[in-house]
């Protein structure tokens, strides 16, 4: 079948998910001091910017890697899902990070089931790629630009995983490194990504 319906679900599961990361920031109780405890919600207003960046980042990847599809098949269907499913699950540990970023252990345990969601997720897209442009190319695709989008996969997943392994030394410095991956494909999304 052809990808249109698959980029249109995959679409509205994208934004779903970048607009479920707002719940992540929860506004303060009743109190004296609103502007304190606005302020006190920066591990919140991090995590969200960060998450926000990373998802969308995921999608102009998405976009940019279906442009060169001609077709899709059922596994590249099924290896979507499970891509699907992780981006939609990208909330739930923003949330955790968000909350637990400023106890010890609890970071620890934050940074990790951040980190985990993240090298998963990076792995399924690294498989959707390499299942789809081994199969299912467009004829006219140009050879260049896929060689580059594969090398610009490739260092995602070992990225992930080593801020990941980072957390059992300093949870603090697993998501700073979470952060400078997601500047870092931010930035680099530019120029594997242009698609005009």
């Amino acid at each position: 079948m052809e990808t249109g319906r698959v980029e249109a679900f995959s679409d509205g599961v994208f934004a779903i998910a970048i607009t479920l990361l707002i719940l992540t920031i929860e506004p303060p109780s009743r109190g004296e001091h609103l502007g304190h405890e606005l302020v006190r919600l920066w591990p919140s207003y991090l995590a969200y910017a960060v998450s926000f960046l990373t998802i969308g980042i995921m999608w102009v990847n998405h976009h940019t890697i279906f442009r060169h599809f001609e077709r899709v098949d059922r596994p590249l269907l099924l290896l979507n899902i499970l891509l699907l499913m992780l981006i939609a699950f990208v909330p739930f540990p923003t949330r955790v990070a968000a909350e637990f970023i400023r106890s010890g252990d609890d970071r620890r345990a934050a940074a990790l089931l951040y980190g985990i969601t993240m090298t998963i997720t990076a792995i399924c897209f690294f498989a959707v790629w390499m299942y789809g442009s081994g199969r299912l190319l467009r004829h006219d695709a140009d050879m260049r630009e896929v060689s580059g989008i594969t090398r610009s996969y490739l260092p995602g997943t070992p990225m992930y995983g080593a801020a990941t392994l980072i957390a059992f030394a300093s949870g603090t410095a697993s998501l700073i490194l979470f952060a400078a991956i997601a500047l870092f494909y931010a930035i680099s999304a530019s120029f594997f990504g242009r698609d005009e």
